[in-house]
C-alpha cells in the first residue's frame, strides 16, 4: 500500500509539452501534482533543432523550450520523476494506483495521460544521427528552413502527398520516393501532387541510407524492382510513413481507436472517470507543440474541476 507521502491529487504520465503544461496549470492551482516520465523531459520536442512558429518566441530549440517549461512546472511545486517506467497501474475508482519500476507506489485521484507518440522511421543508417539536421517528420514545423532547397519526401499515403504539395511553398524541387508502384491516397491528393511542376516521383523505391556530417547531404535510393542503388544529392528529407502513439501500456485500460490513439471528449476526458489525456497520444489530426500545449491546458482545467467535485463527494 502507498504511504500518505506517496499520494498526489494528480498524476501526469508523460513529460512532453502537453504533460508539462498540465503540470504547470495544476500545480499553480495548488493541485498536488506528480509527472512520471520515461525518458528525457520535453518529449519529441527536444529533437527539434529550431522551433520558429511558437507564438511569442521568435526562435528557440526544442530542448531549450522544454527546459523552460520544466522549470516553470517545478517553480509552482510540481514534482517530476524522470527515467522511470510504470510496471502496474489501476485507473478505475476514485483512487488510482501506480507501481513504478523502482518499486515505489503512488496514488492519485485524477490522471492525465500525455504519453505522446513517435513518427514511424525508416530505421536505416544515418537516420538517427541526422534527425533535426536535414531529416524531418513535420512539414509545418520545418518547411520554412528549406526555402529554395531541393528535398525528398518519403511516403505514398495522404499525409505524404498533401505535405509534399504544402512543401512546394518553400522548396524549389521535391522528389517523392515511394515503395510501391501506386499511391495509397485519395485521388484528389494524387492528382494535385502529379499536377504540381515542382514534384517528381521515384516509384518502387526506398531510401536505404542517409549521409552528411553537420547536415544531410545525400541519400541512397534503392530500386526495389531491380536492386539498383543510386546516391541522390538532397538538402533535406521529410518522412511521412505513419505515426505511432505511445499507448501500448494502456491498451486495456482506456478506450483506444483502431490506430491506438486515445479516444477523448472535448474536455479531454477518456472512457475512464477521472482519467484525461492530452497531446500526441490522443485522436487528433494536427500534432504540434502548440496543439499539445492547448490539449494540456484543457485537460488540466477540466480534471481540476472534476477533482474539486470529487473532494466534495468524498467529504460527505
Amino acid at each position: 500500500m502507498a504511504t500518505e507521502t506517496n499520494h498526489f491529487d494528480a498524476v501526469v504520465i508523460g513529460g512532453g509539452p502537453a504533460g508539462l503544461t498540465a503540470g504547470i496549470y495544476l500545480s499553480r492551482a495548488r493541485v498536488k501534482t506528480l509527472i512520471l516520465n520515461e525518458g528525457t523531459v520535453g518529449g519529441q520536442m527536444v529533437l527539434t533543432h529550431e522551433i520558429a512558429n511558437y507564438p511569442g518566441v521568435e526562435s528557440i530549440s526544442g530542448y531549450q523550450l522544454g527546459n523552460i517549461m520544466k522549470k516553470q512546472a517545478l517553480s509552482f511545486g510540481c514534482e517530476i520523476k524522470s527515467n522511470i517506467s510504470i510496471k502496474e497501474m489501476e485507473l478505475k475508482g476514485d483512487v488510482k494506483t501506480f507501481v513504478l519500476s523502482d518499486g515505489s507506489v503512488y496514488t492519485s485521484n485524477i490522471v492525465i495521460i500525455t504519453s505522446g507518440g513517435r513518427s514511424r522511421t525508416l530505421g536505416v543508417p544515418g537516420e538517427d544521427n541526422l534527425k533535426g539536421r536535414g531529416i524531418s517528420y513535420c512539414a509545418t514545423c520545418d518547411g520554412d528552413f528549406f526555402t529554395d532547397k531541393e528535398i525528398v519526401v518519403v511516403g505514398g499515403g495522404n499525409s505524404a502527398l498533401e505535405e509534399a504539395v504544402s512543401l512546394t511553398k518553400y522548396a524549389s524541387k521535391i522528389t517523392i520516393v515511394h515503395q510501391f508502384d501506386n499511391f495509397q491516397a485519395f485521388e484528389h491528393a494524387i492528382e494535385e501532387a502529379r499536377k504540381n511542376p515542382k514534384i517528381s516521383f521515384v516509384m518502387e523505391s526506398t531510401i536505404t541510407a542517409f549521409y552528411g556530417d553537420e547536415r544531410l547531404e545525400s541519400v541512397d535510393i534503392k530500386n526495389l524492382k531491380t536492386g539498383d542503388v543510386t546516391n541522390f544529392k538532397t538538402d533535406g528529407t521529410f518522412i511521412f510513413i505513419g505515426y505511432i502513439p505511445n499507448t501500448e501500456f494502456i491498451k486495456d485500460k482506456v478506450e483506444l481507436n483502431q490506430w491506438g490513439e486515445i479516444v477523448v471528449k472535448n474536455d479531454m476526458s477518456t472512457s475512464v472517470e477521472g482519467v484525461y489525456a492530452a497531446g500526441d497520444s490522443i485522436t487528433k489530426r494536427f500534432r504540434q507543440v502548440t496543439t499539445a500545449v492547448g490539449d494540456g491546458t484543457i485537460a488540466a482545467l477540466a480534471s481540476s474541476a472534476y477533482l474539486n467535485e470529487l473532494k466534495k463527494k468524498l467529504k460527505k
